[in-house]
């Protein structure tokens, strides 16, 4: 009896198997490698830094939290990985604990469109105010805002007034019936609570976790305190911070903002060579919006607003 013949597959089929062999055939192993060696160190701190000292387990959790943050961003513009599914299944665990990964995909690839970045109402990261509402507001609520526009002030109450505006929007969206929102947080949850197992196994009291947890976030409001302005031009809205130092390296290079603006498909490592390469033409795009080091920006900005809550040139459209 002869050997059955397996049929070859159907024209559909076979570029649908084209696809994803080029899309598994694609893959950043320099960003995978850094994916996974960021989830083996947050692993050894969890499980021996509290056997050392809990106050050095904490800014080194805090540390990795802000640096998982930072590769969920390059994973939703398409990295190590072509294929999405992928890229969302290294970032199925929410070390941070409070941002669903689905959410911060959705408003983040939102928030791209430069014609809108600013805007109180179509850009979902920003901390800009529609001038109506601000006019409205009492003075402790201004004066809570405004502390929130100072450098400290971001750092000390940004995480918490912005999960807080955050969640009561998604809540918002979830019961006018958005399905896809629910789902989202419905993963979140499963993550978060692989995580908050982990946690609890180790010798870490979750008291700190949740103080890591709060100051990794904390460092990212450093990179978007300044990330956009108010401007007249699109593409004078979005800054460049030159020497990133270590917070560059924990936020990937997105100190060089206007460059991933520009290109949002380059990966991180790529950014600098190609600020260096076009550096003249970066700051004339965003009309020398730039600032030389995050030390220049904490001297200016810690104690006092660099921009003001309400839109200073937003009108509402008729």
């Amino acid at each position: 009896m002869s050997d059955p013949q397996v049929s070859p597959p159907v024209p559909s089929q076979r570029a649908m198997l084209d696809r994803v062999q080029l899309q598994l055939g694609r893959v950043e192993w320099g960003t995978l490698a850094l994916i996974l060696g960021c989830y083996a160190a947050w692993g050894a701190a969890l499980a021996w830094l509290p056997l050392v000292s809990v106050w050095l387990a904490v800014p080194v959790l805090a540390s990795l939290i802000t640096l998982q943050s930072s590769l969920s961003h390059e994973a939703l513009h398409g990295h190590p990985f072509r294929l999405r599914v992928l890229n969302e299944a290294l970032m199925f665990l929410p070390l941070n604990l409070a941002v669903p990964y689905g959410r911060f995909r959705d408003t983040h690839l939102a928030h791209h469109h430069d014609e809108q970045l600013t805007d109180p109402y179509d850009d979902p990261e920003t901390n800009y105010m529609d001038p109506a509402q601000w006019r409205r507001m009492g003075a402790a609520q201004r004066g809570l805002l405004w502390f929130n526009n100072t450098l400290a002030g971001r750092v000390l109450l940004g995480p918490l007034l912005g999960q807080i505006r955050f969640m009561a929007e998604d809540w918002r969206l979830i019961r006018g019936g958005d399905e896809a929102v629910l789902r989202d947080w419905l993963l979140h949850l499963l993550g978060a609570g692989l995580t908050f197992w982990l946690v609890v196994q180790s010798a870490l009291p979750f008291w700190a976790y949740l103080l890591a947890a709060y100051l990794g976030l904390a460092i990212l409001k450093i990179r978007t305190f300044l990330e956009h302005r108010a401007h007249l031009d699109p593409a004078a809205r979005t800054v460049i911070i030159e020497r990133g130092g270590l917070l560059g390296f924990l936020f990937l290079n997105n100190h060089l903002h206007v460059v991933h603006h520009c290109y949002p498909g380059v990966p991180w490592h790529a950014l600098p060579r190609l600020y260096r390469d076009r550096r003249g033409q970066f700051l004339a795009r965003n009309n020398g919006y730039a600032y030389p080091s995050y030390g220049v920006v904490l001297r200016r900005y810690a104690l006092r607003a660099k921009d003001p809550v309400a839109h200073p040139i937003w009108s509402e459209p008729q």
